[in-house]
């Protein structure tokens, strides 16, 4: 084979190898956009129908809060009787039921907020037995009396753990 005849086939086929490298780069560019696009319209997808499930999970959490709270908690639940240490088991284990009923939601929240609402179900849970713990305490009523002053005294910990609960909704929107 002849210079002259190596040249000319060099002369053809470099351009179309540079066109080929082009339309390759092109289609890798086109292809990859093209699958973080398809990406993201799923992660879209998901988030759409989780959004509502998380917002419920935080609604059941803020009625949670609300239940428990001291001055809720003793207007729904009345005194059975006269021994001060069934009336603060009763309101101990109704606070529990309602926590262990709503157990599940920790999973659409973040791990601070589900430790604030912990930290607010036990701080309620020591209010009450602090309650009762005072000598001057030898009935339900009395026991009653005494967690509505304690609360009135101190900041309320389903208020503090509710706050934070909205601040954290807000920030999903």
């Amino acid at each position: 084979m002849s210079l002259d005849k190596i040249l000319e086939i060099l002369s053809f086929t470099i351009p179309a190898i540079i066109t080929g490298l082009v339309a390759m780069y092109f289609f890798k560019t086109y292809t990859d956009n093209e699958e973080k696009r398809r990406k993201f319209l799923l992660l879209k997808d998901r988030q759409s129908k989780a959004l509502p499930l998380r917002l419920q999970a935080y609604e059941r959490m803020a009625l949670f809060l609300e239940r428990i709270s001291p001055e809720k908690l003793l207007v729904r639940i009345k005194p059975g009787g006269e021994n001060p240490l069934d009336y603060q088991n009763k309101l101990i284990l109704n606070i529990e039921q309602e926590y262990e009923h709503n157990l599940a939601q920790q999973i659409y929240m973040s791990e601070a907020c589900w430790n604030s609402i912990v930290t607010a179900k036990n701080a309620t849970i020591q209010l009450i037995r602090m309650s009762n713990a005072s000598t001057e305490v030898e009935t339900a009523d009395e026991l009653r009396e005494k967690i509505i002053q304690n609360v009135m005294e101190k900041d309320n910990p389903t208020k503090v753990s509710l706050s934070y609960l909205k601040s954290e909704v807000r920030k999903i929107f």
